[in-house]
């Protein structure tokens, strides 16, 4: 394939591209950046295409790698490195606020409210808080596994009922 026909390709794909460039960003601009790299991309590693594959799957992979890439990249630049001698800045949370008073209240109304919950809801909900997974605790205290979610399930939703009643009276 000649450069000329894989340019006149590479244009005809541009909106069904697009297309896809946003519904991987779901941002616009964001999208456009990206069609804008894959194409950057397709045409600089153009000697890399073999003429008898498919144009359209070859641009979708470089697309969604430069997107996967482009995540990654982000991901890594929010981290922080902390190269202090006692590692200050990780161990300071600087939200003193979070350990209130209020806050601790607040922890113990609703260790109380699930508490209070009857026995079979309170401890599939307290194992699925303690990280057990829905088959451990449908194993542990032989049930169905959708009995376990449907137990997790009206759980919260009487805890949320319970602790809205108990906002509403103060």
């Amino acid at each position: 394939m000649t450069a000329i026909e894989f340019n006149h390709h590479l244009t005809t794909l541009e909106s069904s591209l697009e297309k896809f460039a946003l519904s991987l960003t779901s941002n616009r601009e964001d999208a456009r950046d990206l069609v804008q790299e894959t194409y950057l991309k397709a045409l600089t590693f153009r000697h890399k295409f073999t003429d008898s594959t498919n144009l359209k799957a070859w641009v979708y992979t470089i697309m969604k790698n430069s997107f996967i890439n482009n995540y990654r990249r982000r991901v890594r630049q929010k981290t922080t490195f902390d190269n202090t001698q006692d590692l200050y800045y990780l161990n300071n949370t600087g939200h003193s606020e979070d350990y209130s008073p209020a806050s601790r209240l607040s922890a113990k109304e609703i260790q109380a409210h699930i508490d209070s919950l009857r026995d079979e809801f309170r401890v599939p909900f307290k194992m699925h808080q303690e990280g057990y997974k829905y088959k451990e605790i449908a194993e542990e205290l032989d049930l169905n596994i959708g009995t376990v979610k449907s137990r997790i399930f009206f759980s919260r939703k009487k805890l949320m009922e319970s602790l809205e009643e108990g906002y509403h009276e103060n």
